[in-house]
């Protein structure tokens, strides 16, 4: 792939398209140069804030987004959005259902929407996922990452974003219910959706009070909102919650801690993929031709974890 920006300047003045480019190239060929000096000098200019929305499948996250883009764009605040879809089994292409969802004009330089597979991954984000949000935090005022939406597991989201958002849905379980879920440990703020649908979802934000002040013990629970993305009721206010806790955050310092551990364990899970890949590709061609037996593998696991272990020495 050609015709990459070779600064933070240059991918600016390239505007949407530029950027899609990168993105490209970040998912097909991770490890150039380019993208390496691309990528740090985007981490050491971080400009915007990097929001996480999660929940499960049917609660109205991409409408909810809709209407977090229109009025962010109507305060003059530029939006790009990460929308991770699910993926096909056999293709391992993403369906685009967010994308399609998420109303969005071509035609406007401080909007950038980009759609990416979910592919293997079970923690509700995609592999480029990251390093896009940490790209996108340098040209963009807010930016978005919104997961899969697939149950209980979606976890990594803490890993990315800046600040958690959860989505519940009216009627969709008591206090218990939520506490099962591994989510409820990791928002920053929780929003109610549908909230035109009236006394239901003013219940199920007491239900999800009652569960993150159980979740929360002696600690501050998350701040809770109810919206509605059809009449618009409660937006403003969820908007602002998000910027009450990013500055919160900021000040503190707590921001920059966190944003050094995510870049950590985004570095150890790329290191351990990358080279995992390698010697899967590897070792499996010396499967060919002979059983896959349990002893055989762990034969030529244990070989191999010896060899690295002695040629990592010389690095």
């Amino acid at each position: 792939m050609t015709d990459l920006p070779v600064d933070l300047p240059g991918l600016a003045r390239g505007g949407k398209a530029a950027l899609a480019r990168v993105l490209s190239a970040l998912e097909s060929a991770p490890d150039r140069p380019e993208l390496a000096t691309l990528m740090d000098a985007a981490s050491a200019a971080p400009r915007g804030m990097v929001i996480g929305i999660t929940g499960p499948p049917g609660v109205g996250k991409s409408t909810l987004l809709g209407a977090f883009i229109a009025r962010l764009r109507a305060r003059g605040e530029t939006v790009a959005v990460i929308a991770v879809d699910p993926s096909s089994r056999r293709s391992g292409g993403a369906l685009l259902g967010d994308r399609i969802r998420i109303a969005s004009d071509p035609q406007d330089a401080g909007l950038f929407v980009r759609s990416t597979a979910a592919r293997r991954r079970l923690g509700g984000l995609s592999d480029i996922a990251f390093p896009a949000a940490l790209l996108m935090r340098a040209l963009y005022d807010r930016v978005f990452v919104e997961t899969v939406g697939v149950g209980q597991s979606e976890t990594e989201i803490a890993d990315c974003a800046d600040l958690v958002v959860f989505c519940a849905q009216p009627g969709s379980g008591d206090s218990l219910q939520y506490m099962k879920a591994g989510i409820i440990e990791e928002p920053d703020v929780m929003l109610v959706t549908k909230g035109d649908i009236g006394a239901m979802a003013s219940r199920t934000a007491g239900d999800l009070r009652a569960a993150l002040t159980l979740a929360a013990g002696s600690g501050a629970a998350p701040p809770i909102e109810v919206v509605s993305s059809q009449s618009g009721a409660g937006i403003d206010a969820a908007l602002d919650r998000i910027g009450e806790v990013f500055a919160a955050r900021t000040v503190s310092g707590g921001l920059a801690g966190l944003r050094r551990r995510q870049a950590r364990v985004w570095a150890e899970r790329r290191i351990a993929e990358s080279l995992g890949q390698a010697a899967a590709d590897t070792l499996g061609s010396r499967l060919s031709g002979r059983e896959a037996s349990f002893a055989e593998v762990s034969r030529l696991c244990e070989r191999a974890r010896a060899l690295v272990h002695e040629s990592l020495k010389n690095i």
